[in-house]
C-alpha cells in the first residue's frame, strides 16, 4: 500500500500559487485539482466514463450522509465499497456530513456525543457521532476521508463559533483515535484530514490550524467559508490558513465555488478544491466558458452555431452548438443537462490544468489577473 504522498513540483514567483502531486493507492492527483461532486455515489447527469474523457477528473467526491441513508452500509460493504459499487478507480474524498448535519438545521440536535438528526428521505432519527462518521467512511472505502466537524452559520457570534470551534476539536481527537482503533477494509489505505473551524475570525483560525497541523496528518480541509460570507472575508480567512497551515501537505477548501474564487484561492496557496455549482448552474441554463458566462436559455443563442466553447477539450463542449443546446434546454431535454454539466466540469478542469501549467511557469499571478476579468463577463 502506497499510502498519501505530497510533492510540490513547483511555485509561482509573485503569489503563494504551488503546483503539486498527491500519490494515493489508486493513483496521482496533480494539484492544484478540481473535484467533481458525486453527492450519492453519481456526479448528477454525468457517466464514470464521461468523467474520465470528457472532463478528464482525477479524484470525485462522496458524501457520508447521502451513501449511509442510501444505498446503505450493507450494500456498500456487500459491494467491496464504492470504487466497486460505481466503477470508478481513480481516487475518492468523502465528506463526512457534517455540513450536511449544518444544513438540516431545523431537524437535528448537536450534544457531545454527536449530532442526531432526521433523514430527509423519510424522517427516520439518527446519530452520528466522531466514531460513527469514521466507522461509515470505512465502508464507504474512499482514499481521502474527512473528521466529523460541526460547521458554524454565517454570521456567528464569537462565543458560538470559539465553542463550536473547540467542539470539533474534541471530535477530532475522537476521529483519530476512531482510525487507530480500526483497519481500511479493502486493503488500500485511507487517510483522515481534519477541517480548520474559527467562522471568521482571525484569532479562532489560527488556533484551530495549530491545532489540527499538531495532529500531523496527511492532509489539511479549510470548512467554514462559502456559507454566506462576502469573497473578501473568505480571501482573507483562506489566506490566514494557508499561512498557518503546514506547506509540506495538500491543502484542500471545502464547497468553493465560482471560477474566480478558485483561480483567487490558488493564488493564496490552496491546492484542492470542490463545489456543486458547475453541475448545479449547469443544470440551470449557466455556463461557465473561455470567454465568459452564458446563460444558454437566452434568445440570443437561438441561432448561434458556434460550439459551446471550442477552447475546451472536452466532445460535448466543441460538438454541440450553442443553439442545439438552448434547444434542448428549452425542451427540457434530460440530454441538455447532461451536455451542460460535462461541459462546466470540464471548463473546471480545463481551467485548473491551465493554472498548473502557469504555476510551473512561473506566471501564474499575471495570467490570472487577465482570467478573472474574463471570467467574470457575461456574454
Amino acid at each position: 500500500m502506497a499510502g498519501l504522498k505530497f510533492e510540490i513540483a513547483g511555485t509561482d514567483k509573485l503569489s503563494k500559487a504551488r503546483a503539486g502531486k498527491i500519490q494515493t493507492d489508486h493513483g496521482q492527483i496533480l494539484t492544484p485539482v478540481f473535484m467533481p461532486v458525486g453527492t450519492a455515489g453519481t456526479v448528477k447527469a454525468v457517466s464514470q466514463q464521461q468523467l474520465k474523457e470528457d472532463v478528464q477528473a482525477q479524484i470525485i467526491l462522496g458524501n457520508t450522509y447521502h451513501l449511509y441513508l442510501r444505498p446503505g452500509l450493507e450494500v456498500l460493504q456487500a459491494a467491496g465499497g464504492l470504487h466497486r459499487f460505481n466503477g470508478w478507480d481513480r481516487p475518492i474524498l468523502t465528506d463526512s456530513g457534517g455540513y450536511q448535519v449544518f444544513s438540516l438545521s431545523g431537524t437535528r440536535k448537536i450534544t457531545e456525543q454527536g449530532v442526531l438528526f432526521q433523514s430527509h428521505i423519510d424522517g427516520s432519527r439518527h446519530l452520528f457521532s466522531p466514531e460513527k462518521v469514521i466507522d461509515i467512511q470505512r465502508v464507504i472505502g474512499a482514499d481521502i476521508i474527512m473528521a466529523f466537524d460541526e460547521c458554524p452559520p454565517y454570521p456567528s457570534d464569537y462565543q458560538y463559533a470559539r465553542s463550536s470551534m473547540l467542539l470539533t476539536h474534541r471530535w477530532l481527537d475522537r476521529c483519530f483515535l476512531q482510525m487507530d482503533q480500526s483497519t481500511p477494509l479493502y486493503g488500500y489505505d485511507q487517510h483522515l484530514f481534519p477541517i480548520v473551524q474559527g467562522s471568521t475570525y482571525a484569532d479562532l483560525r489560527r488556533e484551530s490550524c495549530q491545532y489540527v497541523s499538531s495532529r500531523q496528518a496527511a492532509g489539511h480541509a479549510i470548512g467554514g467559508l462559502s456559507v454566506g460570507e462576502p469573497d473578501d472575508l473568505l480571501y482573507e480567512m483562506c489566506a490566514l490558513c494557508c499561512e498557518n497551515l503546514p506547506a509540506d501537505r495538500p491543502r484542500y477548501l471545502m464547497g468553493v465555488g465560482t471560477p474566480v474564487n478558485l483561480l483567487e484561492c490558488i493564488s493564496l496557496g490552496v491546492d484542492m478544491f470542490d463545489c456543486v455549482m458547475p453541475t448545479r448552474n449547469g443544470r440551470n441554463a449557466m455556463l461557465f466558458t473561455s470567454k465568459g458566462i452564458i446563460n444558454i436559455d437566452n434568445k440570443k443563442w437561438e441561432k448561434d452555431f458556434t460550439p459551446i466553447d471550442d477552447g475546451i477539450d472536452s466532445e460535448p463542449s466543441h460538438f454541440y452548438s450553442k443553439a442545439y443546446l438552448r434547444h434542448l434546454v428549452k425542451s427540457r431535454e434530460i440530454l441538455g443537462l447532461t451536455i451542460a454539466s460535462v461541459h462546466n466540469l470540464a471548463f473546471y478542469l480545463h481551467l485548473m490544468t491551465q493554472a498548473r501549467a502557469h504555476i510551473l511557469e512561473g506566471d501564474f499571478e499575471s495570467w490570472k489577473n487577465d482570467q478573472v476579468k474574463i471570467l467574470q463577463t457575461r456574454l
